[in-house]
């Protein structure tokens, strides 16, 4: 594996791989078992998007495979004063072992990859965040013993998350089901991908959505970067929220996954999100996990 640019690029079997060398490097950790197999490398994380996750879990994930990372944000970069993304891949790839970018446009990370010479991985763009769902799945597989045939149920914006999760949970063999409010659907090259490789449907209808679910999913209803919409879409997201309602219909063992950070009382009760916090914070560590397992991939 060249890039996680996005999980549309990894096959089955590409993805499972990753889940098993983290489940291994969560093990190793968890014992006490030194794991340096990037010793020596160096990781550049570029950051046009603030934040919590992504920065420490990549810093640390790189000190505990005994590499280092430097954490380059935009206002100090070149590329934050008018350098072609083309430029800054070309320069850096003379310098280090991989980058790790968090962006707004999918098409810088994909030039990244274009005219670097080193591995890129997608820390998250309004497009997609891959990292994130691999984490989820890493969860689901924890907590109910196999990924195929669970039924998976997005609600919420139809957003980089949603984008994400349709293409990880299709191609593990999930079933999936999206809720969200008209003009807010997922990305339509995305949804008719789906509905042709996998069991997939798309509703304003959230009980509908969430009927049998094994795993309810949700995500803030304003984004990093829409908080000028946030008055706006509180009121058309009102209804599509994870509540006590919502989890009467799905199975009663169904788990609960929310990517961070949340607002309770918006896209999540704090009643529901406390019952389920442990589901949550698992998914929160796995993040650390799945992104060695993303780096040993890549650049060992």
């Amino acid at each position: 594996m060249k890039h996680l640019l996005k999980l549309q690029d990894l096959s089955k079997e590409e993805i499972t791989s990753i889940l098993n060398m983290a489940d291994q490097l969560k093990y190793e950790k968890k014992h006490g078992i030194e794991h340096k197999r990037l010793a020596g490398k160096s990781l550049g994380m570029i950051f046009q998007k603030s934040s919590t996750r992504t920065r420490v879990s990549f810093e640390v994930g790189m000190y505990e495979l005994g590499g280092q990372a430097l954490f380059l944000s935009s206002n100090d970069l070149q590329i934050g004063r008018g350098e072609p993304v083309e430029d800054t891949a070309r320069v850096l790839s003379r310098y280090l072992d991989g980058i790790m970018i968090r962006t707004y446009k999918q098409e810088e990370v994909e030039k990244l990859a274009e005219y670097g010479s080193i591995p890129i991985i997608n820390g998250l763009t309004d497009y997609c965040h891959p990292c994130q769902v691999l984490a989820d799945l890493m969860t689901i597989r924890e907590y109910k013993g196999a990924i195929k045939g669970n039924k998976l149920t997005y609600i919420g914006d139809g957003n980089n998350m949603a984008n994400s999760l349709i293409v990880g949970g299709i191609k593990m063999g999930m079933k999936v089901s999206v809720a969200c409010p008209k003009g807010y659907e997922p990305d339509a090259d995305i949804m008719k991908w789906a509905a042709e490789n996998g069991e997939f449907e798309c509703t304003e209808d959230i009980l509908k959505a969430a009927k049998d679910a094994d795993v309810l999913y949700t995500d803030v209803w304003a984004s990093m970067g829409q908080e000028a919409e946030a008055a706006q879409r509180k009121e058309i997201f009102v209804k599509y929220q994870i509540n006590d309602e919502v989890m009467a219909v799905a199975k009663k063992d169904a788990m609960v996954q929310h990517c961070l950070p949340a607002h309770r009382g918006e896209e999540i009760t704090a009643k529901v999100f406390e019952e389920h916090a442990d589901e949550i914070f698992d998914e929160a560590e796995n993040r650390l996990h799945v992104q060695k397992a993303v780096l040993v991939k890549c650049m060992g």
